[in-house]
């Protein structure tokens, strides 16, 4: 399983499986405690990464967004809608840190195309 994460958590998931094994299965917990399904979850997972100002965080939240079927104009989304709330300077942050990922996925659509194209 460390071999999927990114290289700090695997690192700790490695060392530590025993905390690993405690923190997944809180996040499981979590996860199953109310009503979203796993597409909300996600979408809420890459917004509070957002709103923390996390790099690193918004990153994994965005290769996993588009693993699962997001599409590039959903993901730049919900950095936009920080906008209003977190600021411009933030929500640039944000978008430039989605951008790091899809151009390391090899897609640069800026969203200007009739159709939602699927990552």
């Amino acid at each position: 399983m460390a071999d999927e994460l990114p290289s700090g958590a695997g690192e700790v998931a490695e060392d530590y499986p025993e905390i690993w094994d405690a923190y997944s299965r809180l996040g499981r917990a979590c996860a199953e405690a109310g009503p979203l399904d796993e597409r909300d979850r996600r979408l809420v997972k890459l917004a509070m990464a957002i709103a923390r100002g996390s790099e690193g965080a918004t990153h994994s939240h965005v290769r996993r967004a588009l693993d699962e079927g997001f599409t590039v104009d959903e993901v730049r989304q919900v950095a936009l809608l920080g906008v209003p709330t977190l600021g411009f300077p933030s929500a640039v942050a944000a978008l430039t840190w989605v951008d790091d990922i899809l151009d390391e996925e090899g897609d640069d659509d800026d969203g200007d195309d009739d159709e939602d194209e699927d990552v």
